[in-house]
């Protein structure tokens, strides 16, 4: 078809409004810069923190000290400064556009210009397989086809007349015409699309803003304690290196460790995920899926493979099946062009080689298509469409029960005269009366194992919702063939208008949705998690990128389109749903994990900053040096690294801080008060060992030794003494005491099970063993103990630690077998 001449813009015109720009420029930006990432994760106020005491201890020469201060907020900087990188990184290279040029008209030529290069106003020229770049309306060619799946998620094409409007990321698949470019850029609608999908929308998970609150409370009430402590140590005329040490210790009780090991977790985590076929690209959905309780999920490319399948011929009439099927695999083979009916049928039926004198194929504006051969001349096309060129109607009900089961129903028909063409005498395609010979019935067909990964799902307490640009009976028999609802579909069309609490009572109790556009998704996505749900989102188009945006986790098939996968937390490498239900147990198990060592942080935690506490005083002398604090490397490192990675995949524990409540305070007030105990009978030991003509002569020699004093000339000497035997005697039965706490948590056998239920795993036990083993050598080991500040073996050490452990154990197990913490401050129902 030629089209007529049409006005564009000059040159001239186009430089003007390029300048005042007015192009259709690239979407940029969406995201923080690199210098903003880099100063807010390392230079955060934690952090902050920690360099000043570091400095402070380096400036003294402190080496080893300051490394122990600063070691753990330096990493989780880089390391989180690293994920956000990576993530900006993805979203800024997002474009939903291609780059390819495109024909303007300028001064009443066309010319090829780059999308960039398009300023509103424009005259663009629009052919079979361009790409529409940006919004406006279609100004002639009388009839032009667009397919719109990119934006929507419906698969037919969209007819558009003159006037109609062209929307950029579609794509014109059939007829020719000019476009008025009248929203570029930014203000087009792929830009806003990409926009969107630009912007960082990290939620932080249930578990990483419980541990956000305990950090700040604890950085609160170390605050507090630090200045107490400081003060007493100025009154005391402290040095300005004790000072500095007793703030590196104060700052040490800061579980900085627990953001280590959440993203070492994490990490660890997303491995064993990939193994079942789910890439995590944001570390923390490894906890996000362990919390969905509600999946909303596309139809075409999730529950469907995108193909078609013959599910059934019926012949009509007098016909016979086999007359039927020849003449489909006639046309499915014969076909110049093979759509995804023709593949389908073709793949499941032989067919002849015809002389095809004439061929109309298939277009969404006809809704049929047809040959000319030498066996006579067939049709096949919507039954609706080819209603009025029929003598017999068909049954409607026949073609309604297997439309109502979701099934493509085509009639296959023949014209009465065999000689007849599919033509006018203007060439135009045009049917002539028809004999109704056979219906076809084509199945969407259904991904492998989606019905069983749906029941899998649902038994987890997880409930399923289809959201589909498809019409809503097909959505709704697709889903129930998969096992999902099966009450009434709603259209896109009934959201809107409604405001939030309607729809959030026709969210609650519906679970399919069709013909539904972009923005239906998000709303529906806001709406399940404004009642309170957590929220997965899987899809594979463009249209689907808004609503993983605001899901709490987003999740994409490999095979979808580039900007879902960039977007997403979670990629299904295989296009496997059935990935998702092995992911979210995985989850949950490194979730369980997380909470386990959350116990024993804490349990240490609070420990140590009672006994501070206790121990300053009852000015005994600061019973921590930075050193000491890197022990926590064999009672809380290690220990929780095995324990994630050994963790159960239930439900992760809803009254997680209620019972870390529950544990820890007991815990950490029996602990401590041993702790004090034992620091204050091994300082008072020395105290008075150290007394005029007490001491004997190898004794003194060794304090001399771990002290770097001279008894009898520095005045220091008795008390370094006391408080360095005092510090070991302390940090032994804290590490000794911190490994059987684990038994604890994860008993084997009753003789522990005073918290919890024993597990029959021997594998804790072994790992207490372990570490009491490697612990043990560190007391026997010159370099180890020296380097940790502490001494060697002592027998008072040994006979002060012992029994004190005996009676921890056997007062712990009792307080928590009688719940004694519980019945004191009339807590409820037991953990």
């Amino acid at each position: 078809m030629t089209l007529a001449p049409v006005a564009g813009l000059s040159e001239a015109e186009a430089d003007a409004r390029l300048r005042r720009g007015e192009a259709n420029t690239a979407v940029q930006g969406g995201s923080r810069g690199y210098a903003e990432i880099l100063r807010t994760n390392v230079f955060s106020f934690f952090n902050l923190i920690l360099f000043v005491i570091g400095a402070a201890l380096l400036s003294l020469g402190q080496y080893s000290d300051a490394l122990i201060s600063v070691g753990l907020g330096l990493i989780n900087a880089v390391i989180s400064a690293a994920q956000e990188i990576r993530a900006k990184r993805k979203l800024d290279r997002l474009q939903l556009l291609d780059r390819a040029g495109v024909l303007v008209v300028r001064d009443g030529r066309e010319v090829e210009v780059a999308p960039d290069r398009v300023v509103r106003g424009d005259v663009l020229r629009v052919r079979p397989g361009d790409q529409i770049v940006v919004d406006g309306p279609l100004l002639d060619g009388g009839r032009l086809e667009a397919d719109e799946s990119l934006l929507t998620g419906e698969s037919d094409p969209v007819v558009k007349h003159p006037g109609d409007e062209l929307r950029s990321g579609s794509l014109c698949v059939a007829g020719d015409g000019h476009q008025q470019a009248r929203d570029v850029g930014p203000h087009s609608y792929a830009g806003r699309l990409t926009a969107e999908a630009r912007r960082a929308t990290t939620d932080r998970t249930p578990l990483q803003r419980s541990i956000e609150f305990i950090v700040r409370l604890v950085m609160a009430l170390t605050a507090l304690m630090s200045g107490c402590i400081l003060a007493q140590a100025a009154l005391e005329g402290f040095s300005v290196l004790r000072v500095v040490q007793i703030t590196a210790v104060l700052s040490g009780l800061v579980p900085y460790g627990l953001f280590f090991l959440i993203a070492l977790a994490y990490t660890a985590g997303a491995v064993r995920i990939a193994r079942c076929g789910a890439l995590v690209q944001q570390v923390n959905a490894v906890e996000s899926v362990s919390n969905v309780d509600v999946v909303c999920t596309d139809k075409t490319g999730t529950l469907t493979t995108g193909e078609l399948t013959l599910e059934e011929i019926v012949p009509l009439g007098e016909h016979q099946y086999n007359e039927a099927a020849e003449a489909l695999g006639g046309l499915a083979h014969n076909a110049t062009t093979a759509n995804l009916t023709a593949l389908a049928i073709g793949g499941a039926l032989g067919g002849p080689i015809w002389a095809v004198r004439d061929e109309v194929p298939f277009s969404s504006s006809l809704r049929w298509s047809g040959m000319v051969t030498e066996t006579g001349t067939w049709v096949l096309g919507a039954p609706d469409a080819l209603a009025g060129r029929l003598r017999q109607q068909v049954e409607a009900a026949v073609v309604a029960e297997r439309a109502g089961r979701g099934l493509r129903v085509l009639l296959l028909a023949r014209t009465e005269e065999p000689e007849a063409g599919l033509r006018d005498a203007a060439g135009r395609p045009d049917l002539p009366m028809l004999e109704a010979v056979a219906l076809a019935v084509l199945a969407d067909e259904l991904r492998e194992d989606v019905v069983a990964t749906a029941a899998r799902l649902r038994a987890d307490g997880v409930e399923l919702k289809v959201l589909s640009g498809d019409d809503p009976r097909t959505v709704a028999a697709i889903a129930a063939r998969a096992g999902i609802g099966d009450g009434e579909p709603v259209p896109g069309t009934e959201l809107d208008g409604l405001d939030d609490p309607s729809l959030d009572r026709l969210v609650a109790r519906t679970a399919v949705f069709g013909r539904v556009a972009p923005e239906h998704k998000e709303r529906v996505v806001r709406s399940l998690r404004r009642q309170g749900r957590y929220v997965a989102m899987i899809g594979d188009g463009v249209n689907d990128a808004r609503a993983l945006k605001q899901a709490h986790v987003g999740v994409a098939m490999r095979s979808g389109s580039a900007v879902t996968r960039d977007v997403a937390d979670i990629v299904l490498v295989d296009d496997d749903f059935s990935a998702l239900p092995p992911a979210q147990h995985e989850g949950r198990r490194i979730i369980n994990g997380i909470g386990i060592s959350l116990y024993v942080f804490l349990a240490r935690v609070a420990s140590q900053g009672l006994v501070i506490q206790a121990v300053t005083m009852l000015q005994l002398g600061f019973p921590y040096s930075p050193t000491q604090v890197g022990l926590t490397m064999f009672t809380v490192g290690i220990p929780t690294v095995f324990l994630t990675f050994w963790a159960g995949r239930g439900r992760p524990d809803p009254y997680l801080l209620r019972n870390l409540v529950r544990f820890v305070v007991p815990a950490s007030v029996v602990t401590a008060t041993f702790g004090t105990a034992i620091y204050t009978a091994l300082y008072s030991m020395i105290s008075h060992g150290f007394g005029p003509g007490r001491a004997p002569e190898r004794i003194v020699r060794e304090f001399e030794q771990y002290t770097g004093l001279t008894y009898g000339v520095d005045a220091d000497f008795t008390t370094a003494s006391a408080t360095i035997l005092a510090q070991t005697g302390l940090s032994t039965f804290f590490c000794f005491a911190s490994f059987l706490l684990i038994l604890f948590l994860a008993p084997r056998s009753r003789a522990f099970a005073a918290w919890t239920a024993p597990t029959g795993d021997k594998r804790p036990a072994l790992l207490v063993l372990g570490l009491c083993v490697a612990f043990s050598a560190v007391l026997c080991v010159p370099v180890l103990w020296n380097y940790f500040g502490l001494i060697g073996p002592s027998k008072p050490v040994f006979f002060v630690v012992l029994p004190a452990l005996i009676l921890w154990y056997v007062t712990l197990t009792v307080v928590f077998r009688f719940r004694l913490f519980d019945r004191l401050l009339g807590l409820g129902e037991p953990r």
